[in-house]
């Protein structure tokens, strides 16, 4: 007799073990290299252009696969099909921004010879978390002379990392008596860059000491700091979790995890029936504004741009966006043992059951959501049902408890099929996630078999 009841599995009872943890072991080595959205970008670019891979802007492009860099913070990779364009795309979107903390734009001071840098804090986060945490300094400084420089202090072994202070629990009574939004300030996530002076006639001096080693090292004067974009993020590779090794912690698996095994998906698939793309995305935790993010028409230029040097004069942007398909690649949250009464455990995901399906986002009455149609929840069940995928729905929270955004309403907006499909974390937007190994290789897996599809909607 047919099962009549809908029961999720654990995903390492169906997959390849060995697979899932070589998988997660080249996920790792990416996940602790490449932490900024500029270093996704170049990560991503080189990879592109060793497989053959041409840019679309570049003089010696004629047709065919592509990558196409916007700002040097997002990134889009094609890969054309057997069909031609005009009968859509199959598109994989994700970000590569992460929650994290940025300097100001003039961020040196001293107090109490100790020599700070200023902050704000960019994305959701709980802002105690940021304290008495290593942190390394990741960015660019265009230098007076016009040249740029990239760097990365706090990664290697024998670098020395920046930290921001906290209290004593002596003299802390007053401050975890506030609600945990104001037990850490915004204007406290300063960290320590340095504690050694130079003496001068009456006093010494910190911040001066630090300019001179910064400019000594690195050219910079203090005026540098104002045409740089320079960001704190926690010091250190991802790490195994658990005895049986079954996870990962990592700065920014939201939504690195997303944007690597999509990439993956794409370079290790062979020629498609429908054209693939796939689109890493910045300022998504932002709310996807500026001329990097999801809300700009970077994506509109880009077709038209493949569209025109490949003489498809009579296809349209419209024609291209109204036959497209795409995944909007983000996390979810897994119901946390800790705290089950957030989750409406029925229709919240479960950590290790493989990647998550979530038919609507938005929050207090779906606002600000993007809800997928019954037809295409059905596309995506029956093709992962097909491929033995591991899967099962999702959502964030309880009703007027949870809810988030994703940048799949900007993708609908445009008259793309699109529905939220990504894997289930722990402890998301933490300065350290948790991730399964096994909902990560079930998204590549899902992801694959998504960018090889031919899905048609049941009307």
């Amino acid at each position: 007799m047919e099962n009549l009841e809908y029961k999720t599995k654990n995903a390492w009872l169906t997959l390849d073990k060995r697979e899932v943890m070589d998988f997660g072991e080249s996920y790792k080595q990416f996940i602790s290299a490449y932490k900024t959205e500029r270093e996704v970008v170049s990560f991503v670019r080189n990879e592109a252009e060793k497989l053959g891979f041409k840019d679309l802007f570049g003089d010696d492009y004629t047709g065919g696969d592509f990558f196409a860099v916007d700002d040097d913070k997002s990134i889009f990779v094609f890969k054309r099909g057997k069909k031609e364009i005009s009968s859509g795309l199959n598109i994989v979107v994700a970000h590569i921004d992460s929650p994290r903390i940025d300097l100001k734009q003039n961020p040196l001071y001293e107090k109490f010879e100790i020599a700070l840098l200023k902050t704000h804090y960019y994305g959701g986060i709980k802002k105690y978390q940021w304290a008495t945490l290593p942190l390394a300094l990741h960015g660019v400084v265009m230098l007076k002379n016009g040249e740029k420089l990239e760097f990365a202090i706090g990664e290697a072994p024998d670098d020395p990392v920046l930290i921001i202070s906290d209290l004593l629990p002596h003299l802390g009574r007053k401050q975890i008596e506030k609600p945990a939004k104001n037990v850490i300030e915004g204007e406290a996530l300063d960290p320590i860059i340095g504690t050694i002076p130079v003496e001068e006639e009456d006093k010494v001096n910190v911040k001066k000491a630090i300019l001179s080693l910064l400019n000594e090292r690195f050219g910079i004067v203090e005026e540098d700091f104002i045409s740089s974009e320079l960001t704190l993020v926690p010091a250190g590779g991802a790490r195994d979790v658990g005895m049986d090794r079954g996870a990962i912690t990592a700065y920014g698996h939201d939504d690195k995890i997303c944007a690597y095994t999509a990439f993956r998906a794409l370079t290790d698939s062979e020629i498609p029936e429908k054209s693939s793309l796939i689109m890493l995305m910045d300022k998504e935790e932002i709310g996807s504004e500026g001329t990097s993010g999801s809300q700009s028409e970077f994506l509109e230029y880009v077709i038209e741009r493949y569209l025109k040097t490949n003489g498809l004069n009579n296809v349209s942007v419209r024609d291209v966006f109204f036959n497209s398909f795409a995944l909007s690649a983000d996390v979810n949250a897994a119901v946390d043992p800790l705290y089950p009464d957030v989750f409406e455990e029925q229709n919240s995901a479960k950590f290790g059951h493989g990647i998550v399906v979530t038919k609507f986002t938005g929050s207090g009455g779906k606002f600000g959501a993007s809800d997928a149609s019954a037809e295409l929840v059905f596309a995506i069940r029956t093709l992962f049902n097909g491929k033995n995928i591991p899967w099962q729905i999702g959502e964030l929270g309880k009703v007027d408890i949870g809810g988030g955004g994703t940048i799949a309403k900007y993708l609908a907006k445009r008259g793309i099929e699109t529905i939220d499909v990504g894997p289930a974390l722990l402890s998301m937007h933490a300065p350290y996630e948790i991730a399964s190994k096994a909902d990560l290789y079930a998204s590549y897996l899902a992801y694959k078999a998504f960018l090889n599809s031919t899905l048609t909607l049941k009307k």
